[in-house]
């Protein structure tokens, strides 16, 4: 790298590291002048990661001014995202769009009560042989039909979907970004959608039950050329915790934050802050995928912060993988499972991320096998200090040996910071409302 390149990479690291302000400096001459940039035709850089891979990630930079909508409500962006045909468009989200202002009571078929359906599937009166049928069970359906249709909205290719003003974000809704190509979703906080019928299935879990529900706060499916970025998503309003139990099992009303799953590929997913959430992020969901998912699935994730996550950050079948420089917080108290895990067929690069543990928390827990595939975990640091992730899990988990050795070298990589300045680094600049 020449002085002048040398000199310009050094004054954007200084900006990002003190607080980006929107502004872009423009080197010329003997000064630097300050130019204003819009955000909302910013396109994911060369070489940062797979998303940029082949024809790059631009989502709807090029829309002209027809195409360019400012939304306040749930039902604007819905139609934004129908209206110009296949033509590029941005959408600017101002302030928070709530898909369910209505309450959950809206989508509610007439006949169903939730009392009625706890006595007709007790274990005490339904056992755990078979799947739950019947009236109440049509009822919900009925209901949880009604929610899918009004809260899930289909992105359709060279999109960008950006948080504009203070504080804008989606709650409820699930962004459906499937069978695309060419979507960019910023700065936006994201309120996981809450699953208003959950089904109860006595034959999950051993046959002890179990509260399944759906919806995700993006679902990427069968989708290329995807960049997520300074985003923030959490359970907000709606903790695991305060959800309560039923059958003796926690009334789940919650799905992942973020999937990536059914072949897609090419995907970037940077700068975003995952809060306080159990089963966050799935790339690829079902090790029966095989003619979709093999040889896709090429995911980057680098500079996120992971905080209060129970797991999947992420679980990862099929892909090539790519997981630096994030952060994970492992909070005293909480539930917690593990970070990685590794899936069927999965090849996993984690390098130079920072993990912060509480107290008595052991970082052998840190990768989860699932299946027989080859992981490279280097160079990471726990408490600041530099630990092989590999080597404590091999020597602390019995009968969970792990292959070291992913069998590829990630290419497509934007600034690498050293782990031990991760968390400074991450902790300033991730998830919405700190997009520069």
């Amino acid at each position: 790298m020449n002085a002048r390149k040398c000199h310009d990479h050094a004054i954007a690291r200084a900006a990002l590291l003190i607080g980006c302000t929107a502004l872009v400096l423009s080197l010329s001459g003997t000064g630097a002048q300050a130019q204003p940039r819009d955000i909302a035709r910013q396109t994911l850089g060369t070489g940062d990661g797979w998303g940029s891979h082949g024809t790059g990630t631009t989502g709807g930079a090029t829309a002209d001014a027809q195409h360019v909508y400012t939304v306040t409500t749930w039902d604007q962006f819905r139609a934004a995202l129908k209206d110009g045909g296949t033509a590029p468009r941005i959408i600017k989200v101002k302030g928070v769009i709530d898909a369910v202002s209505q309450g959950c009571d809206a989508f509610a078929a007439e006949g169903y009560d939730f009392r009625k359906y706890l006595a007709a599937y007790d274990p005490a009166v339904w056992g755990h042989d078979k799947p739950v049928s019947g009236e109440q069970e049509d009822l919900r359906a009925a209901s949880a039909a009604a929610q899918d249709k009004t809260i899930k909205a289909s992105v359709p290719a060279d999109t960008t979907s950006v948080g504009v003003g203070k504080g804008s974000g989606i709650r409820g809704g699930s962004l459906q970004i499937k069978g695309v190509d060419n979507v960019i979703v910023r700065n936006l906080a994201f309120e996981a959608p809450v699953d208003c019928f959950p089904q109860w299935d006595p034959t999950d879990d051993n046959k002890t039950g179990a509260w399944n529900s759906e919806y995700d706060g993006i679902v990427v499916y069968g989708s290329t050329h995807v960049w997520v970025d300074h985003n923030t998503l959490t359970d907000g309003r709606y903790p695991d915790s305060a959800l309560p139990s039923y059958f003796g099992k926690t009334y789940q009303q919650h799905d992942g934050l973020l999937d990536v799953v059914r072949g897609s590929n090419h995907v970037t997913v940077s700068w975003n802050s995952f809060k306080d959430h159990d089963k966050t992020m799935l790339i690829g969901n079902s090790d029966s995928a095989t003619a979709d998912d093999t040889g896709k699935l090429k995911v980057t994730l680098h500079h996120n912060r992971f905080e209060g996550i129970v797991e999947r950050a992420p679980r990862v079948r099929f892909g090539q993988v790519d997981s630096y420089n994030n952060h994970f917080v492992v909070t005293k108290g909480q539930k917690w499972g593990y970070v990685y895990g590794i899936g069927k067929e999965s090849r996993l690069v984690a390098e130079h991320n920072a993990f912060t543990l509480a107290q008595g928390i052991s970082p052998a827990k840190i990768l989860k096998k699932w299946n027989e595939s080859p992981v490279t975990a280097g160079s990471n640091m726990v408490n600041g200090k530099a630990v092989d992730l590999i080597a404590v899990h091999n020597a602390e988990i019995p009968g969970e040996t792990l292959q070291s050795g992913a069998g590829w070298t990630p290419a497509l990589r934007a600034d690498v910071d050293p782990a031990k300045a991760v968390p400074g680094i991450v902790d300033a600049r991730a998830g919405a409302g700190r997009l520069c």
